[in-house]
């Protein structure tokens, strides 16, 4: 695939993956993403999964026309980026690997290997003529691991984005649902966890013309950058994408099921511009985690259950904690039988997030529904869209 007169697409569509990184369910598969650039010299970027190897080697001598590659440009190391590198060294004898001090210490890790004697290590604002074109490396740590570089063709003024601006979902197969649906799962999954670094490498782009994003997963962004720079900037600093509420709730025996969804209605009815109820038993674990993320205000319910949180509660509070969780009002609804202190559990998981505000009115459910938790609820409503 051409994306300009000197750079090719040469990735691969994986279909065979069902859980991405073994818990991320894939049902549109993976794209590993590869690109091309030809010029006096020519750089390969990236490689892609093993598994691949000599479906991207083929796509490459096809796209290379005869000449032989210069340059492969290792911007990230995770395997699915990387898995195909000995592979490409060994064809290619005569190429040498460009990457960070910190990529080469992972191959010697990962192959056994660093290329000793055919290896260039590049970092922050270092560059890379290939002839009319420079490449310029920005270092971006921890987007989403230690050696990560972007690379922008200051010729072309493309950035070559690693992981970031990626999402899941092979390229072969249409997307109903756009961009933003599977990119913040990705991000918030993924990235998530590391909004200051994502910040720190926003506003070292801030600077440069871009127009076009090359990410290693998903489409190649040509217009409309700003859209996709936004929302990279709201998710990395933890705002706000979408007005509403999220409901999150587990439930046993349907008792905490019918309190979310009066609270739902009573929601609705008092104007909230988009409700969203989430059972966490039944849900995309990482769909929860990002609607968590989506909206300013949630809600979380569950039952008290062995002197503990509902398991699948448990695990969505400490999914969001790890994601360093923030800049959020929360209401909270328990139910028990005799000894309810799921309100109270439920807080102090969340205890070390920055910039939670809880509602004064938490809901206690006594086994079922009854007049006074019903108020509750109502207060609870009133209180979340304040």
């Amino acid at each position: 695939m051409k994306i300009t007169e000197s750079i090719r697409y040469i990735g691969v569509d994986d279909h065979e993956t069902d859980l991405f990184e073994g818990h991320f369910d894939v049902p549109n598969g993976m794209a590993y993403n590869s690109y091309l650039i030809l010029d006096g010299k020519t750089a390969v970027m990236d490689s892609v999964d093993a598994r691949f190897s000599a479906r991207w080697l083929s796509n490459l001598e096809e796209a290379l026309e005869g000449r032989r590659p210069d340059y492969l440009i290792v911007q990230h190391m995770e395997p699915d980026h990387s898995g195909s590198i000995v592979s490409f060294m060994e064809a290619y004898p005569g190429a040498q690997i460009v990457s960070s001090a910190k990529a080469f210490a992972m191959m010697k890790n990962f192959f056994g290997t660093d290329f000793d004697g055919r290896r260039i290590t590049a970092g922050e604002g270092s560059t890379l003529p290939l002839g009319t074109h420079t490449l310029r490396f920005v270092a971006a740590p921890m987007v989403h691991w230690p050696e990560v570089l972007f690379t922008y063709d200051e010729t072309e003024k493309v950035l070559f984005s690693a992981d970031a601006f990626g999402k899941f979902g092979a390229l072969d197969v249409d997307d109903p649902e756009g961009w933003a649906c599977e990119a913040r799962r990705y991000y918030f999954g993924i990235v998530g966890k590391y909004g200051p670094q994502v910040q720190a490498v926003l506003k070292k782009l801030s600077g440069l013309p871009v127009e076009k994003i090359l990410p290693l997963h998903g489409p190649v962004l040509t217009e409309d950058l700003g859209y996709y720079l936004d929302l990279y900037n709201t998710w990395s600093s933890y705002g706000t994408e979408t007005e509403g509420v999220a409901v999150f709730y587990t439930s046993v025996y349907g008792h905490t099921k019918e309190a979310v969804l009066l609270l739902a209605d009573l929601l609705r009815k008092a104007g909230c511009p988009k409700v969203a109820v989430s059972d966490l038993a039944r849900c995309d674990h990482y769909e929860a985690v990002e609607d968590a993320f989506r909206y300013g205000r949630i809600v979380l319910a569950t039952t008290t259950y062995n002197m503990e949180i509902f398991p699948y509660m448990r695990e969505f509070l400490h999914s969001l904690a790890e994601r360093n969780f923030r800049n959020r009002k929360i209401g909270l609804i328990e139910n028990g039988s005799w000894a309810p202190v799921a309100a109270r559990l439920m807080r102090g998981q969340l205890e070390g997030c920055k910039n939670l505000t809880f509602t004064d009115t938490t809901v206690r459910i006594d086994s079922a529904l009854n007049e006074a938790s019903r108020a509750q609820l109502q207060a609870l409503a009133r209180e979340i869209l304040e």
